[in-house]
């Protein structure tokens, strides 16, 4: 039997949601995740390389990385990647990106954009994907949007219908690489 406790944690003054799965009272493998926003640290705790299972994903040095984090956090609230770590093996596990399109339709409306959601091959299953994409949806609810959008492959869309959304239209793609 699977049990799941949640709890909140302040580091460095920092808010952290915890997750803590315990398989049975027997097992001494019980899990910690922290689910909370990339942090600059994060390249070396294999954040690349989960990046990798989900899509071409070219090395990035440590300079590349910490300019694009910079860029990125500079946009606050606008642009916020979550994480999760697995606190025993500090690994980053899971992430996924929303960011905030700002609208002049709905009275100046705002759209949150889901991407890039991946969970480490060895963690699926433990309904991580699912804690990374409401993270993101609040995130976008808490700023203002009136909808939480993102694209995915027919494989995948029982996953995000599990996660509360619906199929709406066409993607449609242009690429220029």
């Amino acid at each position: 039997m699977t049990q799941t406790l949640f709890g909140i944690e302040k580091l460095n003054h920092k808010y952290f949601l915890f997750i803590v799965m315990q398989n049975n009272k027997d097992s001494t493998d019980d899990e910690t995740y922290r689910v909370r926003k990339l942090e600059i640290t994060d390249k070396k705790k294999g954040f690349m390389e989960l990046l990798q299972q989900l899509t071409i994903c070219d090395p990035v040095t440590d300079d590349e990385f910490q300019n694009r984090f910079k860029e990125l956090e500079s946009y606050g609230d606008d642009h916020v990647i979550c994480v999760i770590e697995n606190a025993t093996s500090s690994k980053i596990i899971a992430t996924g990106s929303v960011f905030i399109e700002k609208k002049f339709i709905r009275s100046c409306g705002k759209v949150g954009h889901i991407e890039d959601i991946v969970v480490d091959s060895s963690a699926r299953g433990l309904q991580l994907g699912k804690k990374v994409v409401n993270f993101l949806a609040d995130h976008a609810r808490s700023t203002g949007c009136y909808k939480v959008i993102l694209d995915c492959s027919a494989d995948n869309k029982a996953f995000y219908e599990k996660c509360g959304f619906k199929e709406k239209e066409i993607q449609m793609v242009k690429y220029f690489v």
